[in-house]
């Protein structure tokens, strides 16, 4: 039996990270993988996603120009930029992989299960390790309705040859709103479902508000308070049938209820570890019932959100912890950011959250309207601030195609609380837009 110091299972961000830290501290170091090396995000998910959404957000940044500089903007060639898509993103699990085998990391192609606190099966070959780390993220959740087999998840959309005329999707979450919003721009009729009564429900209301109302004016119609009950195929369309007696005739149907932790067929039983519908269950320091057995990312059940970024701080964190560490587990501010044109981007405590405490005050900055032309003339372009009693920043949301950029940069405020006087000592780039916001923000700190 081959004997490994930590065996990873999974190889996404969740892991990898860790893994190339340890084998750098001289670790001996194996992978589990049974599909493509490095996982969802850098296959699947986050990587092809933000290259198919480029053109449109150049295209939409164009618009902005409409009547004072540009007239006709060019269009989008999906096929194109499909065949771009795997040019570029089809290579990097080969590439990961050839990183992982230059520092002596092991890679081991099939389906792990633990077997024992110390061992792990794969293919019928048990190898043993000192430590284990599961990472094996989420996967797309099914509709449990009639002829699901007629539904398609993220995967299947992020590698559409075509864009279909008419497309539905169930669920008005972050996938289903950044896929329709490209989805229109190509000028496929788009429709999605809702079950709740409202769309994008962990972000700033008065922001997705004003999100909902863009795509409305772009041709997406939105059926909230509605759920589906049933697919059936008819000739080369479906029948998408809901609860209110309702028929929607679709070229194609993409199911984005939710996701699902990859929890079964992990051996998890075999010693212990318990799981929730969230996921795996783990203490302040990402162990799980096993104390040599972690558990990193998406398959945690955990109330932080679910990114990419979260899934690298984890794994790095872990590695800390078997290099020796005992500090527990502490997350700073977590920005989201939902890719959708324009971006609504948010961290640390929520307007919402802000209005219903005495201890919050907040203030909004409609930036695309008092700084014009550095922000491409975005004039809906708005941040709302929050500030705790001492005026120290602590949450922040906004709207506009910067979002994540100021986010990013907002994040260093909020995570290092910066007085007026520090943001001050600071020197940026001149005339660039973010240098406008910082000097916005900083009339408003907490001054020393």
């Amino acid at each position: 039996m081959k004997k490994y110091d930590i065996i990873f299972v999974g190889s996404g961000h969740a892991n990898w990270h860790a893994a190339v830290t340890l084998s750098q501290a001289g670790k001996t170091v194996a992978i589990v993988e049974k599909d493509k090396i490095a996982g969802t995000c850098t296959n699947y998910g986050c990587d092809p996603k933000i290259l198919l959404d480029g053109p449109f957000e150049l295209l939409d940044r164009l618009k902005q120009y409409q009547g004072i500089g540009i007239s006709d903007a060019p269009k989008v060639d999906w096929s194109a930029l499909m065949d771009y898509k795997h040019k570029a993103i089809d290579p990097l699990p080969i590439q990961m992989a050839g990183l992982f085998k230059q520092l002596g990391i092991d890679v081991l192609m099939g389906e792990g299960k633990i077997t024992g606190e110390h061992t792990v099966s794969v293919n019928d070959q048990e190898f043993e390790a000192q430590n284990i780390v599961i990472g094996t993220g989420q996967r797309a959740a099914k509709l449990n309705i009639p002829s699901q087999n007629y539904l398609h998840d993220n995967r299947d959309f992020l590698d559409l040859k075509q864009m279909p005329q008419h497309i539905t999707f169930i669920g008005a979450g972050v996938i289903s709103i950044e896929f329709a919003t490209m989805a229109s721009e190509l000028g496929a009729t788009v429709e999605i479902v809702e079950f709740t009564d409202h769309a994008l429900g962990a972000f700033d209301q008065q922001s997705v508000a004003k999100l909902i109302q863009k795509l409305k004016s772009n041709g997406v119609q939105f059926n909230f308070n509605e759920a589906v009950t049933e697919v059936k195929k008819d000739g080369d369309q479906y029948k998408v049938l809901t609860n209110k007696e309702r028929t929607i005739t679709t070229d194609y149907v993409v199911d984005a209820t939710g996701r699902i932790a990859n929890v079964e067929n992990l051996g998890l039983e075999n010693v212990g570890i318990k799981t929730t519908r969230g996921g795996i269950v783990v203490d302040d320091h990402l162990r799980t019932a096993v104390k040599n057995i972690y558990a990193s990312g998406d398959v945690i059940d955990k109330k932080i959100p679910r990114l990419t970024p979260t899934a690298t701080f984890e794994s790095n964190y872990i590695a800390q912890q078997v290099l020796g560490s005992t500090e527990e587990i502490k997350y700073p501010a977590i920005p989201s950011v939902v890719y959708s044109l324009p971006r609504i981007a948010q961290m640390g405590v929520t307007p919402k959250e802000a209005e219903q405490s005495p201890h919050y005050h907040t203030q909004k900055l409609p930036y695309g309207k008092q700084l014009l032309f550095q922000y491409k003339n975005e004039l809906d372009a708005e941040i709302t601030l929050v500030f705790d009693q001492e005026n120290y920043l602590v949450g922040a949301s906004i709207y506009g195609n910067d979002a994540p950029e100021l986010i990013n940069l907002i994040a260093f405020i909020i995570d290092d609380r910066l007085s007026a006087n520090q943001l001050n000592q600071k020197i940026f780039a001149f005339p660039s837009a973010s240098i406008g916001i910082i000097s916005l923000i900083s009339t408003m700190l907490h001054q020393d």
